[in-house]
């Protein structure tokens, strides 16, 4: 079923249509050329093949389909990619096994309408606007990240959700209303009185709220959407969708801990910034961070709690092998303060983070002028960092900068380190094999062999193309691999031709093949005449003279 699926959205949607939204393509030659969506750059290292369907960007090194391209760009998996893809192309994917695609878009409509609702809520001469104001949010950013305002009545949008044909089951699992305790059927809403801010998917999908409560004698300041089937906290960040860009042409992700410090960042420039929703750090988390940049940038309270949650939060994300730093902030003050009172005080901050191992040191340094308690707590604190950093050379590195800090030796630190339980470091990544893989062949063969086969690929069901493999089996002396050529090298291959390619050229790349696989042959032949006379052996003497002399011969004609 997933197959049809692809090969339907593929007969709707080319390459073109996928990719012109996020890039401005213009020709160039064969291809479609255009600055990568996925790095900064001023000269254009992104191609687009049209034939092929695929894409490649040299400036980053990744290529693919308008599948691989969806989830780079919007941050999904292949099945998010393929519904995204569903929709632009207008058609209805086959219903996976298990999945009830018609109960899942029903939710969203759901939460899409709790959004307008929550929206027309929010008046300019109501409380809550004149709060968000108050909290330093201009008029724009209000708008743009469509705050709303859950208003102070228990069943204000069940009515008009009910009114809209949705039942109260879908209310309920679209986490909107919830049941009065010991008052089994009687349902209300779940945001009453708060600041909406609607938390969506990377996709850009509402997913679910967080809202802030209004009345100062509320219990709960923020409460935020309950675990649904749109929505898992452990999953999703607030602002992924809108800072995804921007962390992947900075090459960082600042991470804070709530809607106003992430807000208030975005309106002074920080636009990489994103926000956890009342979770710790989730392997889930860290792996949707990755797939935009490695490097995170931790900018939560200067308090206990704050500084805990650093702590946690760094050594989950080092396991992960990522690289942290952490923003110093004034005692007192979170991000969403400074921001707010003082953006460049901020932005020298940031310009000025630590690696977290040097944050904790630093931080501890200031607070403790005990020296030995002072040890203890660094070896509480800092010691879990060291064993979680991935890098052997990093680690030891950071070993280095611990013990100086401290005054001790870095045998100590290396002792107190063996001490704490820690993941392996070993590399589970395997390389991949090449196109070309005779046991006789090195690799100049293969990188030259491979070569030729993608421009024979770049003219599919052509001459040219049959000619191309034909003279690969004749010189290899093998038929065509069946391993599919790296996305890198179709598109190398296809910019260092004309179009069509001149005999000329053509010419020269077969003769360059030929060339390179006699000069391996020539030198295998070579080194088993050599070991063939220090074991006497005549006959292979004979037969092996004989070789060299022809492969010489041969390869003379190339010379």
């Amino acid at each position: 079923m997933a197959d049809s699926n692809v090969q339907s959205i593929k007969e709707k949607l080319s390459i073109i249509d996928v990719v012109a939204p996020y890039v401005k393509l213009t020709k160039a030659g064969k291809y479609m050329r255009g600055l990568s969506p996925f790095a900064k750059e001023k000269t254009p290292s992104f191609f687009v093949n049209v034939d092929r369907g695929s894409y490649y960007c040299f400036s980053t090194s990744q290529g693919g389909d308008i599948f691989t391209f969806v989830e780079k760009m919007e941050g999904v998996d292949f099945r998010g990619a393929m519904k995204l893809l569903a929709e632009k192309a207008g058609i209805e994917l086959t219903n996976e096994r298990g999945v009830d695609h018609g109960r899942t878009e029903r939710l969203r409509d759901a939460m899409s309408q709790a959004v307008q609702f929550f929206e027309r809520g929010l008046s300019k001469d109501s409380a809550a606007y004149t709060y968000a104001l108050s909290r330093g949010l201009t008029s724009e950013t209000i708008t743009s990240w469509a705050l709303g305002y859950a208003p102070d009545s228990w069943r204000g949008l069940l009515e008009e959700l009910n009114g809209k044909g949705f039942s109260n089951a879908e209310l309920i699992s679209a986490g909107l209303i919830k049941e009065a305790d010991g008052r089994k059927g009687t349902w209300y809403d779940r945001f009453r009185n708060r600041l909406m801010f609607p938390i969506r998917d990377a996709a850009g999908r509402t997913v679910a709220f967080t809202g802030r409560a209004l009345d100062p004698n509320d219990q709960a300041k923020y409460l935020n959407s309950p675990e649904t089937e749109l929505f898992k906290k452990h999953e999703v960040l607030f602002g992924m969708d809108r800072a995804k860009d921007s962390i992947r042409t900075r090459g960082f992700a600042i991470l804070v801990e709530g809607q106003f410090d992430l807000l208030l960042l975005h309106q002074v420039g920080f636009q990489n910034t994103i926000a956890l929703s009342g979770t710790a750090l989730s392997s889930q988390h860290l792996s949707l961070i990755k797939r935009y940049a490695d490097n995170l940038m931790l900018c939560l309270d200067a308090d206990t709690a704050g500084l805990a949650a650093s702590a946690k939060n760094a050594e989950t994300a080092l396991r992960a092998g990522m690289r942290v730093k952490a923003v110093r902030l004034p005692s007192g003050k979170d991000p969403a303060d400074l921001a707010h009172e003082d953006p460049k005080d901020f932005a020298k901050r940031v310009g000025e983070a630590q690696s977290i191992v040097e944050f904790f040191l630093s931080v501890l340094t200031s607070s403790e002028k005990d020296s030995h308690r002072l040890v203890l707590a660094a070896e509480r604190t800092v010691v879990p960092l060291l064993s979680a950093i991935q890098s052997p050379l990093e680690r030891e590195h950071f070993v280095g900068v611990m013990a100086r800090t401290l005054g001790l030796s870095a045998d100590s630190v290396r002792a107190s380190l063996a001490k704490t339980t820690s993941p392996s470091f070993v590399s589970k990544k395997t390389p991949l094999a090449p196109v070309v893989s005779s046991e006789k062949i090195g690799s100049t063969v293969a990188r030259r062999g491979e070569f030729l086969l993608a421009v024979a690929a770049n003219y599919p069901d052509t001459e040219l193309a049959e000619m191309l493999k034909n003279e690969y089996s004749r010189i290899i002396g093998a038929s065509v691999p069946e391993e599919p050529i790296p996305e890198r090298v179709l598109f190398e291959a296809g910019l260092s031709f004309g179009e069509p390619p001149t005999e000329s050229a053509i010419s020269d790349l077969v003769s360059m093949l030929e060339r390179a696989v006699l000069a391996e042959r020539l030198k295998d032949a070579t080194d088993d005449l050599r070991r063939a006379e220090l074991a006497g052996d005549a006959t292979a003497i004979a037969t092996l003279i004989t070789t060299c002399k022809d492969l010489s011969s041969r390869l003379a004609v190339f010379s």
